[in-house]
């Protein structure tokens, strides 16, 4: 049974939590990743540089197969994509576990990602089916206290899973909750309208080609041997780039969606997603070096000074999400969100040589509650300014954003701990609040209207 504006009470309960399972995993799971790479290289024999690709095939998977599984669940149901993409991603985890060379899980993870990716573009598309049109800003604002408090829980799950088991359980442990959440799933997730359209194969290849290319370079700006490889790769996506959008402009219905890109509102939504998860990238990446380098604090005491920022962005998103339901300009909202987050980015910057943990950790949660505040009014405008029928792409495009503005704000990080190597942390974190700052003014501006009907055309 369909239902024109959201679910009943129950079985909104149940799809959001079959949702919000599956999101919480596969942030988890990029976040356990990390603290994975140590005992890698140990239990494999390889090196730092070669035990980064266990991280990296799974972000450039998921960036590179975003927009067309959006397409896809757009013209087969979200449904059935998002499903698809869990069995996937439940199945690419137990064989992450069973690998038993570098190069088999480098393959699983790349398959893990194609699943993620399946679970990431369609997610907030469903999350606009599952609940009424009047609750979209709490929806979204739901999504992102489940980012938040898995990104903050990350780094201690990890540490507790290895402290009595080996790597291996990292990845075993996604095997029963992706069957509990695909078990979930098939029964209350609600269906959707199909498009009648086939899927754009040309544009897929080239799409494919210009993510995998520009992430796959940018991320290797900062870890490569040879940084005229990794420019030549950005070169090379950015002209494969311009011919996808070209040949996507003589499309009714393109995959990339420049249709929705042509309305202000949702052009400006994004590129303020892009600057504002870029400057959020280079403080979440840059803090735990000052804390440890700098200022000489152990793993653990790092780890934990820095979850009043996660923390503080999961309570405001909270907050923000259901005050978006309530103003008139979710926009205006966001754009106080992003002031607040670019004055705790410049506190954190001007923090003095030997500051107490208190005095760190009050400007962290300012940072942190700028950025929640503005997070899910942000994401509603762009969300809600599409027709029902194209959520599929404008959730696409939330998540390439967020995925975008993250790598290249630690490209960039990268860029200033090789060319700045006295006080690299304060540069950057003063480069991220002048990025939050310069996006202020056209999130005030942007005008956003009730949700278009379907079928209207930009």
């Amino acid at each position: 049974m369909q239902f024109d504006d959201g679910l009943p009470p129950r079985q909104r309960l149940l799809a959001f939590a079959s949702v919000g399972l599956t999101t919480f995993v596969a942030v988890l799971d990029a976040a356990i990743a990390n603290i994975a790479l140590p005992p890698l290289t140990q239990a494999f024999g390889v090196e730092p540089a070669e035990a980064v690709w266990v991280v990296n095939a799974y972000q450039i998977a998921i960036t590179m197969v975003l927009l067309p599984l959006a397409s896809l669940g757009e013209i087969a149901g979200y449904r059935r994509v998002y499903v698809g993409g869990l069995a996937l991603f439940t199945a690419a985890s137990l064989l992450c576990a069973l690998s038993p060379t570098l190069p088999i899980l480098i393959l699983a993870r790349a398959l893990q990602g194609l699943g993620a990716a399946g679970i990431m573009s369609i997610n907030i598309a469903l999350v606009r089916f599952i609940y009424p049109r009047a609750m979209l800003g709490r929806a979204v604002g739901n999504v992102a206290v489940i980012v938040a408090v898995a990104s903050a829980a990350g780094p201690s799950i990890a540490g507790a899973i290895l402290a009595v088991a080996p790597w291996q359980a990292l990845f075993l442990v996604n095997v029963p909750i992706g069957i509990a959440a695909f078990l979930l799933g098939r029964k209350s997730l609600p269906p959707s309208p199909l498009a009648d359209r086939r899927l754009d194969v040309g544009g897929v290849v080239l799409g494919a080609a210009t993510f995998g290319l520009v992430i796959s370079g940018v991320n290797s700006l900062g870890t490569s041997d040879s940084q005229t490889l990794a420019v030549t790769q950005i070169c090379l996506g950015l002209v494969v780039g311009v011919v996808f959008v070209r040949q996507q402009l003589q499309l009714p219905v393109p995959m990339l969606p420049v249709d929705l890109l042509r309305r202000p509102v949702f052009a400006l939504s994004a590129v303020t997603s892009v600057c504002a998860f870029g400057a959020q990238a280079v403080a979440v990446v840059s803090l735990p070096f000052y804390l440890h380098d700098t200022l000489g604090h152990s793993a653990a005491e790092t780890g934990l000074l820095l979850t009043p920022l996660p923390l503080a962005t999961a309570l405001a998103a909270f907050i923000s999400g259901r005050a978006a339901d309530r103003v008139a300009q979710p926009g205006l909202l966001a754009a106080i969100g992003l002031a607040i987050f670019a004055a705790g980015l410049a506190s954190l910057a001007l923090l003095p040589a030997a500051p107490s943990d208190l005095d760190l950790m009050w400007r962290l949660v300012v940072t942190g509650l700028g950025f929640g505040l503005f997070q899910a009014p942000n994401n509603k405008v762009l969300i809600a300014s599409a027709p029902r029928e194209r959520s599929g792409g404008a959730g696409a495009i939330q998540s390439t954003g967020r995925l975008v503005g993250q790598s290249l704000g630690v490209a960039g990080l990268a860029v200033v701990f090789g060319l700045i190597p006295d006080q690299p942390v304060t540069v950057a974190l003063g480069a991220a609040t002048l990025l939050a700052a310069l996006a202020i003014l056209p999130s005030a501006l942007r005008r956003f209207e009730r949700e278009p009907a379907a079928g209207t055309s930009p």
